[in-house]
Formats: C-alpha cells, sequence, structure tokens
C-alpha cells in the first residue's frame, strides 16, 4: 500500500507542481516564525525553515492523533541580491523597488527540499540554487509588469512561470521548477529512495 503524501503548504504554486507527478496528496500548512535568526546565512535559514515546517506538519499530526506513516513534504524559498536575503514584497510599492533593484542583475533562488518520513522519523534534504539574470529594466516595465501578475506573495516580485519571463536576460540552474517553489526534480529521487516511484 503506497504511503499518504502531505504537502507541508498552501501554496498555491507548490500545489500544482506537485500535482504534476500524478500523485494523491493532502495539503496542510505548518504553522512556524519564519524570522531569520540574526547573522544567518541564507543556506542556513533555507534549511532551518524547511525542516521545521516539515516536523510542525509532522507534530500537528501527532497532535491530533492521526496516523504516522505518512511522507511530508515540505520546501523553503529566499532570493539573494549580493548577499542579501530578500522575502516576499506583500505590497506593489515593495515588489516594484525589489524589481528595480534587480535590473542588470543576477539573483539567486535557495530552495530547500524536505522530505519527511514519520514512520521512520527521518528526513532526506537538499538544497537547489537556480540564478535568474535580470536585463536592464525601465520602471515602466516594472510597474506595468506589477500591475499586470501581482506578484505579492512571491519571492523575488515575479512569476516564471508567467508574464515574468520578460523580466529575464537568462536562467541558469539544473531545475527549473525548484524557481516555482518546489524542485520536482530532486523530489521525484526522494519519493523513489522512500518507495514511491510516479512512473510505477
Amino acid at each position: 500500500m503506497q504511503k499518504k503524501i502531505i504537502l507541508g503548504s498552501s501554496s498555491p504554486y507548490r500545489k500544482a507542481l506537485l500535482e504534476r507527478l500524478n500523485l494523491p496528496f493532502d495539503s496542510h500548512s505548518p504553522n512556524i516564525d519564519e524570522s531569520p535568526l540574526s547573522e544567518e546565512s541564507a543556506q542556513n535559514l533555507v534549511q532551518r525553515l524547511t525542516i521545521a515546517k516539515a516536523k510542525a506538519v509532522h507534530q500537528e499530526r501527532m497532535t491530533k492523533g492521526l496516523t504516522n506513516d505518512a511522507l511530508i513534504i515540505a520546501s523553503d524559498q529566499v532570493a539573494v541580491l549580493n548577499s542579501t536575503i530578500l522575502g516576499k514584497p506583500h505590497t506593489q510599492a515593495n515588489a516594484i523597488k525589489q524589481l528595480a533593484s534587480f535590473s542588470g542583475q543576477k539573483v539567486s533562488f535557495l530552495t530547500g527540499l524536505c522530505l519527511f518520513d514519520q514512520e521512520s522519523q527521518t528526513y532526506q534534504y537538499e538544497l537547489n540554487e537556480f540564478h535568474v539574470y535580470f536585463r536592464q529594466l525601465t520602471h515602466q516595465e516594472i510597474s506595468n509588469y506589477v500591475a499586470i501578475e501581482q506578484p505579492l506573495d512571491c519571492a523575488g516580485s515575479f512569476k516564471c512561470e508567467g508574464l515574468g519571463v520578460c523580466l529575464f536576460d537568462k536562467m541558469e540552474g539544473d531545475d527549473p521548477t525548484s524557481l516555482i517553489g518546489l524542485p520536482l526534480i530532486m523530489l521525484s529521487k526522494f519519493l523513489r529512495n522512500s518507495g514511491v516511484n510516479p512512473l510505477s
């Protein structure tokens, strides 16, 4: 019998990505504090939050008396520009400001992925880096883009699966789905390691 799969996220983008694997799953949003620690590096922040999300979903399931045989998928992402960690803009003004700072720059997106096996109490974790090279953008282009796509809940203030590609010169990395928030190549490997193969 195939293990139950839980996506530890309320993100519609991650949900849409996981649906590509054609596996049944439930979603559960973890309740954790995502504030960075003092002097914490982007890599350490992403790893800490990704694993914390998976463990929070596990604990909440245990508290509710639910079965402890699920595979819990958790992910976290930050954008980094010149060693500065950037989060979600939340407002239109912040999105415009963030994109203006990206003009002509290379921005790195660090996406952590954790697959937590409740039964064995073990997890797999990896970090995926993806780089986006922005072209020189005009203020009008940025304002128009933000008005059209409203990327206020996206790290980096754009949606690469939509009109956001018009902001780029090029993209560089192993897995383009990591840029959207859930590295499916890595996740498929983790699932196979845990006895779940989307192609079987």
